[in-house]
């Protein structure tokens, strides 16, 4: 039965809770059995009166109803459209007993309980818990768990839950039990069980308050030697989060699993964090320096969900972003604290204006918070994870890291084992600090980016600059403009002098104050004592989620780049210097005419080079071009084709108007000895690869140069690890078709066994600039390496060719949508929350250009005409058709 749509203000508060959960679980691969008895109560909150007893079930195989033992008759209840619905249960507090049997085998979803590589798993988030036994399958629902695994010893003699161990043994018939208890009540969402033949990496972890904790990383057994950076990595987690926030672990056990087949990331259960095994497993020639900073992102981000997001629950999935926004502003944090904070600042907002930008202008744009879902496995998005971070962060502005921390004490002091909702959070900060946040609220209740618009006028007589600011937010399929209220906007701003330092001001009696705060649609500013007109640096730190328009000249830009003090602003300085001229350029090419840089195009690109200060770490990330996707947001309507060429073309240019300085800083790079990460050697790295592209950069339809083809086949053939084995492969592959084939042959010999480094090799040639690619991803879904039920393996080929290889997928043919629609039928029966993520590129029809708009509309209503189309992958579809 296709799901009806769920809306926020229809949140009712659960008719019966279940305090404890006992399940006996008897693992088989095609029938598992699971016996589960429920304590139920009458929540006092749900009001007085008869109300039926009603739970999720989704594709069991019922055996046996009860209730406080007496079995029910079939009259006594029934089970139809996945729901078991009791109509007369006892009125006071009685158990509830079920017997069921699901297939593991057989599930191709990876959601509930399954399979991989032979070894049992479980993903219950968002709504899968059900798929494994009858429960009240909602977050505000929060039980203490024990459960009773049995298993066959000879082929799962490892039997994992969450919590801690209680009792294990043997059984007859080569069976064995282990018996887990969490006495911290969760939702079911994080329950996991996990059972097979695992390797397990054993350490401790000391607490701050002297407990010691097990620490143990599941793996297959050829895996074993992979794990000690994630192991390092959750160390490292575990004593920040105890440092910056005075959190500290709970259980008397820590443990990961890592699996090939999982849908996402990693997965927060409480005590047995599932992982994604691209987040966990990694040695120097097999992981890229990008795996080892994921990997502690990522562990960090699991671990930091034990309180934001497990002892302190979301009350329903609407508040999703009160866990993961929060969680991810603290995976930011510690990951800026480890290594470097401007670095990561720019990967965060690139994060936000490349991807989160684009889908609050698209069809599918929500609140922070979303007023209504048919799929609630859509709305795992980078609006609800990225822009969520954002509001957070603007809170800690706003508070100040000590109000913050304030706020954050006060709010597990509040809520320590409830479940609760993104106004809880905003007030738990406002009564720590005695402010008031309903204003800023509106950002989790409003779609859209804000917009600010800047003037300026200096009074050079009163040493007083006048600045007034103005804000509009376009309309979104959830609320018109004229509806929108404005936002609470910290804006944070430097000024500088003539020649480049930062100038003192005072505004509302403060010196320096570090953000102006726009709380109105418009507002004038007066700064006093501004010694001399300055130039404007406003937005530091990307100090708020909105799109600046402050018309800057070329050459003022190309000042901030050199010398703005705020890390960010000087890069985004450089951005927009290098936007404007790509602008310019598609502009005159669109109108037929020829197109040369303006020379201060690669001065400024040549001065960073010679910026020897600088740490390579964050050279490398200012270098780049701005991305494809970020270029696209400027133009109405979208040629992607005339972007990527545009973009294309311009690499080529630097790389060959500052190749002396390109070589200079790429050999000044070279390894000072073995590889190990860590940071300097991470940037080096990078810079030195990001060198590298930009020599092997051609113009479409050109060739590298001979003499820079050796170069990058050298460093490949040369290099210790997998950062500059594959970053060489990368740039010749782009670049050259027959010296890239010879190599990728060589790649593919040396790694074909490994899972994971395939992936980097599907990837790298679904990513391929050259012509031909399509054909190639086509001849690559027959590959041995490829399986269509691996998510992994779709995101690698499919995932990557689609969303990441602009030029290729968007041919004026039509020949990618063609691809693309083909592959969501396929996988749509497989696996729907892998096909809606995989359709995310079609949803945006309407940014481009009249043919491809046909095109791509005709393949979304091909889809919608499907019969037995996926919740998942309907919703989507129907919503990007409504908004055209």
């Amino acid at each position: 039965m296709p799901k009806q749509t769920t809306y926020l203000k229809d949140y009712t508060p659960p008719a019966y809770l279940i305090p404890e959960i006992r399940l006996e679980v008897t693992l088989d691969p095609k029938r598992t059995r699971v016996e589960a008895a429920l304590r139920i109560v009458r929540n006092p909150a749900s009001g007085a009166g008869h109300v039926p007893l009603i739970l999720n079930g989704e594709g069991l195989g019922l055996e046996r109803v009860a209730i406080d033992g007496r079995t029910l008759a079939e009259g006594e209840y029934s089970y139809a459209d996945e729901l078991l619905t009791i109509p007369t249960p006892l009125a006071g507090e009685f158990t509830l007993e079920s017997v069921v049997h699901v297939n593991p085998a057989d599930n191709t979803e990876l959601d509930g309980l399954y399979l991989s590589a032979g070894n049992f798993c479980t993903q219950c988030e968002a709504e899968a818990f059900r798929k494994i036994t009858f429960f009240a399958d909602r977050p505000d629902v929060m039980s203490v768990y024990t459960v009773k695994i049995i298993g066959p010893k000879a082929t799962c003699p490892v039997l994992l839950a969450g919590g801690n161990l209680a009792e294990s043994g043997d059984l007859d018939g080569g069976l064995h039990y282990a018996v887990w208890h969490d006495p911290f009540p969760k939702p079911c969402c994080i329950f996991a069980l996990v059972a097979g033949d695992l390797a397990d990496i054993a350490d401790s972890f000391t607490t701050m308050s002297g407990r010691e904790v097990a620490l143990h990383i599941y793996v297959e057994p050829r895996n074993a030697a992979k794990c000690g950076h994630a192991m390092a990595a959750l160390k490292k987690a575990m004593r920040w989060d105890e440092e910056r926030f005075g959190r500290e672990y709970d259980l008397d056990n820590f443990k990961i699993l890592a699996v090939d087949d999982f849908n996402m990331g990693a997965m927060e259960n409480k005590g047995l964090n599932v992982f994604n095994s691209k987040y966990v497993l990694a040695l120097p020639e097999t992981a890229t320096d990008a795996d080892y900073e994921g990997i502690e992102r990522v562990i960090g981000h699991e671990y930091f969900h034990n309180w934001t997001g497990n002892r302190v629950a979301c009350r329903d999935w609407f508040q999703l972003s009160l866990k993961e926004g929060l969680t991810v502003f603290r995976d930011q944090e510690f990951t800026s604290d480890i290594g470097s904070r401007p670095v990561q600042r720019i990967r965060d907002v690139n994060v936000i204006r490349s991807l989160q930008f684009k889908e609050d202008a698209g069809p599918m744009a929500h609140p922070v918070r979303p007023a209504a879902y048919v799929e609630i496995n859509n709305f795992y998005t980078v609006t609800v994870y990225d822009k969520g971070a954002e509001v957070i962060r603007m809170m800690h502005t706003l508070l100040g890291e000590a109000g913050f921390r304030k706020g954050m004490d006060l709010y597990f002091e509040r809520h320590d084992g409830q479940s609760v909702t993104c106004d809880d959070f905003a007030a738990a900060m406002a009564d720590a600090n005695g402010r008031d946040l309903t204003a800023f609220k509106r950002w989790y209740s409003q779609a859209g980016t804000p917009e600010i618009f800047v003037d300026s006028r200096y009074d050079a007589a009163n040493r007083r600059l006048h600045l007034k600011l103005r804000q509009t937010c376009p309309d979104t399929p959830d609320m018109p403009a004229k509806d929108k209220k404005p936002f609470v906007i910290p804006v944070a701003l430097g000024l500088l002098g003539a020649d480049g330092r930062d100038l003192d001001f005072t505004q509302g009696g403060q010196k320096n104050p570090p953000y102006l705060l726009l709380e109105e649609a418009e507002q004038e500013f007066a700064l006093e004592g501004v010694s001399e007109k300055p130039l404007l640096s406003l937005l530091r730190g990307f100090s708020a989620p909105v799109k600046l328009h402050l018309d800057q000249s070329d050459e003022e830009l190309a000042l901030r780049v050199a010398h703005d003090s705020d890390p960010w602003a000087a890069w985004d300085a450089g951005e927009q210097l290098r936007l404007n001229i790509m602008l310019k350029g598609l502009a005159a090419r669109a109108r037929g005419e020829a197109f040369q840089p303006p020379a201060l195009f690669s001065r400024s690109f040549g001065a960073l080079l010679d910026n020897e200060a600088a740490d390579p770490a964050y050279l490398a990330a200012v270098i780049p071009l701005p991305t494809e996707n970020w270029i696209g947001q400027h133009l109405t309507p979208l040629d992607p084709v005339a972007v990527f060429t545009e973009r294309s073309l311009a690499r080529a240019y630097l790389g060959r108007d500052q190749r002396e300085r390109l070589l200079r800083r790429y050999h000044a790079m070279a390894p000072r000895g073995p590889y190990r990460y860590d940071h300097e050697g991470a940037g080096r790295r990078a810079l030195r690869n990001a060198c590298l592209s930009y020599l092997l950069a051609v113009k479409p339809g050109g060739r590298a140069e001979p003499e820079m083809l050796a170069l990058g086949e050298r460093q490949y053939r040369e290099a210790d690890n997998m950062t500059e084995a594959l970053s060489a492969l990368a740039s010749v592959v782009n670049a050259d078709r027959e010296r890239g084939d010879a190599l990728l042959a060589d790649f593919h010999d040396k790694w074909r066994q490994d899972p994971l480094v395939m992936d980097k090799w599907l990837a790298l040639q679904a990513t391929c600039a050259l012509p031909g690619t399509l054909e190639r991803v086509r001849e690559l879904l027959r590959h041995p390496v490829f399986s269509i039920k691996n998510p992994n393996k779709v995101r690698a080929l499919v995932g990557a060719f689609c969303a990441q290889n602009q030029g290729r997928f968007h041919s004026p043919d039509g020949a990618g949508y063609d691809f693309l629609h083909e592959m969501l039928l396929r996988l749509d029966d497989i696996n729907p929350q892998i096909s809606a993520r995989m359709a995310a590129p079609l949803t945006q029809w309407r940014r481009y250009d009249a043919a491809r708009q046909k095109l791509m509309r005709e393949r979304l209503e091909s889809l919608a005409l499907r019969p037995g189309l996926s919740d998942d992958l309907k919703e989507l579809v129907e919503k990007s058709l409504a908004a055209g």
